[in-house]
């Protein structure tokens, strides 16, 4: 069931406001209520000041910049309470301060006493203040997030759903959190890659087919094979080729000294998916 929604504002002036339309229309046909989070960056000044050579910059720059901050947030919290006030959607702002680097964290602790965060992928040659804010809501959130492409628009459509089914942890939690959704899926392609070391066999993908069966949904099971390409593009292949309008998939990653970093196939899918996804650790 979903019922409580975070989405993360973007407060950068060049991005779109793709994941905050996403997650409204996602309230609106769950009756949820959304909770819009917009960071005020911790400023950050070279010690070595463009505009008057060496040493710190004086007072007054530092102020002028977090005023700017502040504002830059606050435009971006006032933007979503118009937006959810026009769709009838019941909503709630908030603001916290953090370091670029520590909302990577924050972002997935507030994130822990929601159903799910709704995030946006970072536009391609931005230096866009949210790249982190999906490592935060995928690793260290325990709960699932939906990934909305930067240019998605959309609305919530889930006629055609594709998930990635690789039997392992990643994917089992991806799938019991998606049940809502899929619930709603018009068809269900459940994929897999054939000849992966570790995958599942024949048999293991019956019993995922049972288990969808079992929760009332139809699931056709497809088998494809990897042949040159990597994991990631067989799949954003196949789902741009048959028409998926979401995709469900495990993410997978690890953690060194507070650090994140992505797997393979889930880094190409966060750069490169046209369509929303779920995904869950």
């Amino acid at each position: 069931m979903i019922k409580n929604i975070l989405v993360n504002l973007s407060v950068g002036a060049n991005q779109g406001h793709s994941a905050e339309d996403f997650a409204i229309a996602l309230a609106g046909a769950f009756s949820a209520h959304v909770t819009g989070i917009a960071f005020i960056y911790d400023t950050q000044v070279p010690v070595t000041y463009p505009k008057l050579g060496y040493g710190e910059a004086p007072a007054g720059v530092i102020d002028a910049l977090k005023r700017e901050n502040e504002s830059l947030a606050q435009a971006a919290c006032d933007r979503f309470t118009k937006a959810t006030s026009l769709a009838g959607v019941p909503a709630e702002v908030r603001t916290l301060r953090a370091s670029f680097a520590g909302s990577t964290t924050r972002f997935g602790e507030v994130a822990r006493r929601f159903d799910l965060a709704v995030v946006g992928q970072v536009e391609p040659g931005t230096n866009a203040y949210e790249t982190n804010i999906a490592e935060g809501a995928l690793f260290a959130s325990g709960r699932p997030m939906i990934v909305v492409p930067h240019d998605h628009k959309a609305p919530l459509r889930l006629d055609r759903v594709m998930v990635c089914w690789d039997g392992g942890v990643a994917a089992a939690r991806a799938v019991g959190d998606a049940i809502p959704l899929l619930a709603r899926a018009g068809q269900i392609e459940v994929v897999t890659i054939a000849g992966e070391r570790g995958k599942p066999a024949e048999g293991e993908d019956t019993d995922i087919g049972q288990h969808f069966a079992r929760h009332g949904l139809k699931a056709d099971i497809r088998r494809l094979a990897k042949g040159h390409a990597d994991v990631a593009d067989t799949l954003l292949s196949h789902g741009a080729e048959t028409g998926a309008d979401f995709i469900v998939m495990g993410g997978h990653g690890h953690s060194r000294v507070r650090d994140f970093f992505l797997g393979s196939v889930t880094d190409v899918v966060l750069r490169s998916v046209k369509v929303p996804v779920l995904m869950s650790h």
